[in-house]
């Protein structure tokens, strides 16, 4: 077992570059009471995150719009190395009961990646939370605040 434990500790740490892993399973914070998808669509630009090995870039914003009551097209955008680079995501209300905890995917052959909105007032920020979870060993956390201008 301990043998097990160190070969998925050497896999996958390199994977969270300048994350830290914590141990045990994610956390389930508390989001957004009474969440409106519908108000939460649009440009929102990074202000602040923890450290993401898939976000190098610098002016990192997602613009968010509407497809259906319940999923959402992400188009998000960084600079690097001088040239922009954007890609697109499909985003889902999970669970219709509490929206305010989507999954996002930018790829058709990933999972849906949480991404739980805590905290937001709609107009100016709004506080975002993701969490990775390895085997129910170790997971890394994601948080980012972000503000339409």
């Amino acid at each position: 077992m301990k043998l097990f434990l160190a070969l998925v500790l050497l896999f996958f740490i390199p994977l969270t570059g300048a994350q830290v892993p914590h141990w045990g399973p994610c956390p389930e914070p508390s989001v957004q009471a009474a969440f409106s998808l519908k108000q939460f669509m649009g440009r929102w630009f990074e202000v602040a995150k923890l450290p993401a090995e898939f976000e190098r870039g610098r002016c990192i914003e997602s613009n968010f719009t509407l497809m259906t009551e319940n999923s959402i097209q992400v188009v998000s955008s960084e600079i690097i190395e001088g040239q922009l680079k954007k890609i697109k995501g499909i985003g889902v209300v999970e669970d219709p009961k509490n929206p305010a905890k989507l999954g996002i995917s930018y790829s058709y052959v990933l999972p849906y990646s949480p991404y739980w909105i805590l905290a937001t007032d709609y107009v100016n920020v709004a506080v975002v939370y993701s969490c990775t979870d390895v085997f129910r060993f170790f997971h890394v956390d994601f948080a980012w605040i972000l503000g339409r201008t």
